[in-house]
């Protein structure tokens, strides 16, 4: 009867609640020690106490994210989330003595301890999720997690705010609760299903930078994946920052107290949960990189506004609310990307160096606080400047990166808003990389392909006529290669090796032609022996695609006429796939197929 009413809920919303729990009291205990201290040592020693409660709080995440990413890959991940929450348990009863007494090097100790137990728990917590969750649900339970931890957060904070002035400063009570949380958090893991071990045996390393570099070597074996960690990494930087940062904003320039800047953070964590849903659900099935780029540059101009309306409160809100949205829309294509792509041998080792990392980044955040206040003497409104600025930097070597993905979603909008689309053959779309043989009458027909299909893609067009200059400067742009014709395309070393490295680096390629060649431009490509060699390498598909374009509609409802003037109807209709005889028709006729 037990079981039975355990197993009514799955493995997932067991984990999501329990790492909601540990949220929830590291951020009860962390904000009620910043607020001990400052009753105890006063206002003017804020930066300090932030500064250096944000230190204690990371060293953990850098001394031991490699080893539990080790432990992680060597030991069943649910088995370690459990031995964690009770590990938690017995922290937050010594933490209740600390409060009692008002140790400040006990409360550091008890604080050092409880992010010791978290940076044990993250690599298992994140890499457990690819385990019990299917592939095309990871982006949206990474957003789901992100919410609940978020809104732990929005709890968290809340609650350690208020609690000084319900409780009169007596945060020996607030100590307790933890302890209740602590249990309850405790009873949800032991409900999680057992996950085998992931068969690794890679043994424990001491030395933390080489096991670090080892890693690191790992994932630049995969396409983007180095990128994202560091990518993933800087948000932890950002998030920490702006977090120290709230409250001496909130004094200096808001002229709150210290508890109710706390309430500040109510406001970045609802944004960052709003943010993280709203992705996962752009993201869908897969995962959407290109949101990267344009969530960064919304966080930096959040934070160049908040720097130049200091002095209108009603404004910062909303504000402070955008750098959180554009936060959870920047981090949630990273981690997804980082649970989807990493080899499962590795991945805890993985995630692990990205905890690593974001740690990092979260003391420099610490450090990088302390020098603007307390060695520059900056207001806290040019911190914010300053990190506007630091993230528009990051967020430009990130769209580099990413420009594929970028281009490919932006195409992607493009085509949504100038095209009414619509589709036949979208089951023969693989996921996998392939290369596309498409029609081809107009440069928009990289739009419609680009919004057509979730992949990376680059462009190699038979060259015909001569373009236009801001034509040319477009298939820039886009990475087109020019093909002066595709028959002798065994005599095109070039423009085969350009083709044979795009499909290894996992981007598809479509290949455009005349569209009353495409028959003839397939069979070409069908006994273009070098051309067939790459696709038998690791076996690529070629897909033939026909577009077709309609006239606007001239229906004249106002509404309707003035949306149709911008859109196009337009069919894509993708066929079967060449190399794989299709069960319906011949293998002479499969590649007319659509």
């Amino acid at each position: 009867m037990l079981e039975t009413s355990i197993r009514r809920f799955s493995s997932f919303t067991y984990l999501n609640i329990t790492q909601f729990l540990g949220a929830l009291n590291d951020n009860i205990y962390k904000l009620l020690i910043v607020y001990l201290f400052i009753s105890i040592e006063g206002m003017d020693q804020k930066y300090t106490i932030l500064s250096t409660t944000g230190a204690v709080f990371v060293l953990p995440f850098l001394l031991f994210s490699t080893s539990s990413g080790t432990m992680a890959d060597r030991f069943s991940k649910r088995n370690i989330i459990v031995w964690t929450k009770v590990l938690e348990l017995v922290i937050m009863i010594l933490g209740t003595f600390a409060f009692y007494y008002q140790s400040k090097w006990g409360a550091y100790t008890i604080l050092f301890m409880l992010a010791t137990q978290s940076a044990l728990f993250g690599p298992s917590k994140y890499g457990i999720l690819p385990e019990i969750v299917s592939s095309d649900r990871i982006t949206r339970a990474n957003g789901l997690m992100s919410s609940f931890t978020f809104l732990a957060i929005i709890l968290g904070t809340f609650s350690a705010s208020v609690m000084p002035d319900i409780i009169g400063r007596n945060f020996t009570i607030g100590a307790i609760l933890c302890v209740g949380i602590a249990i309850i958090g405790l009873l949800t893991s032991l409900c999680i299903e057992y996950t085998p071990p992931a068969a690794s045996t890679k043994k424990f390393n001491v030395s933390i930078f080489k096991e670090i570099a080892a890693t690191l070597r790992i994932a630049k074996q995969h396409p983007s994946l180095l990128v994202t960690i560091f990518g993933s990494a800087f948000f932890l930087f950002l998030g920490a920052y702006v977090q120290l940062n709230l409250i001496p904003f909130a004094i200096e320039f808001m002229h709150l107290t210290d508890n109710q800047g706390g309430y500040l953070f109510l406001l970045t964590a609802f944004g960052i949960g709003s943010g993280s849903i709203l992705a996962g659900k752009i993201s869908g099935k897969t995962v959407e990189l290109g949101l990267v780029p344009i969530a960064g540059l919304g966080v930096a101009l959040s934070c160049f506004l908040i720097d130049g309306l200091s002095d209108h409160f009603y404004l910062l809100m909303p504000l402070i609310l955008l750098v959180g949205f554009f936060g959870g829309m920047y981090q949630i294509p990273l981690d997804s990307y980082i649970q989807v792509t990493s080899p499962s041998k590795y991945r805890g080792q993985i995630v692990a160096t990205t905890n690593f990392m974001s740690f990092l980044g979260v003391l420099c955040a610490s450090a990088m606080m302390y020098m603007l206040n307390e060695v520059f003497h900056f207001k806290a409104d040019k911190g914010f400047a300053c990190v506007g600025a630091i993230t528009l930097i990051v967020t430009l070597v990130i769209g580099f990166q990413f420009f594929d993905y970028l281009s490919r979603f932006v195409a992607m909008l493009l085509s949504r808003m100038h095209f009414k689309m619509s589709f036949n053959g979208q089951q023969n779309i693989p996921s996998t990389p392939a290369v596309y043989v498409c029609t081809h009458s107009a440069w928009n027909d990289t739009l419609l392909i680009l919004g057509a299909q979730r992949r990376r893609m680059r462009f190699f067009i038979k060259h015909e006529q001569e373009h236009s200059s801001w034509m040319k400067k477009l298939y820039r742009l886009l990475r087109v290669v020019m093909v002066p014709t595709i028959e002798p395309l065994e005599d095109d070393p070039v423009c085969l090796s350009v083709i044979r490295n795009t499909l290894s680096k996992g981007i598809s390629v479509c290949i455009f032609v005349s569209s009353e060649d495409i028959c003839a431009e397939i069979e070409k490509l069908k006994h273009s022996f070098a051309f067939q060699q790459i696709l038998e390498e690791n076996h690529y598909a070629m897909i033939p695609v026909a577009i077709e374009k309609g006239e606007k509609d001239k229906r004249t409802k106002f509404f309707t006429r003035l949306m149709d003037k911008f859109r196009v109807p337009a069919l894509i209709s993708f066929g079967s796939k060449i190399n794989e005889p299709h069960p319906h028709i011949d293998d002479s006729q499969e590649f007319y197929a659509f």
